[in-house]
């Protein structure tokens, strides 16, 4: 995980909203032979949804750069959605069952 300063802004690569707080997304996941490979900045919103809609065989086959991510037909809608949000994180502290 990464975090910068509070006072910066990033750009997550999927949505390309400004935030102030981003994770380094693994192109190849890391259990598909990924380790060392190519990591891009994401939101925490969209590493979220990315990996709640493919498994790491999906993104490792199909989906291993952000350009195809941005063509899935599973990501198109929300991604125009979250560029009109202006949240940044989600928690289900205190969720139960």
């Amino acid at each position: 995980m990464y975090q910068p300063a509070p006072e910066s802004q990033y750009q997550c690569a999927l949505c390309e909203r400004q935030v102030s707080y981003v994770t380094l997304h693994h192109l190849i996941p890391k259990q598909e032979g990924g380790r060392y490979g190519e990591r891009v900045p994401l939101c925490q919103l969209c590493h979220v949804t990315l990996h709640s809609l493919f498994t790491n065989k999906e993104l490792q086959k199909e989906f291993y750069s952000v350009e195809r991510l941005r063509r899935a037909d599973r990501l198109r809608k929300y991604i125009q959605w979250i560029r009109t949000k202006k949240t940044e994180r989600i928690t289900n502290k205190g969720r139960k069952g």
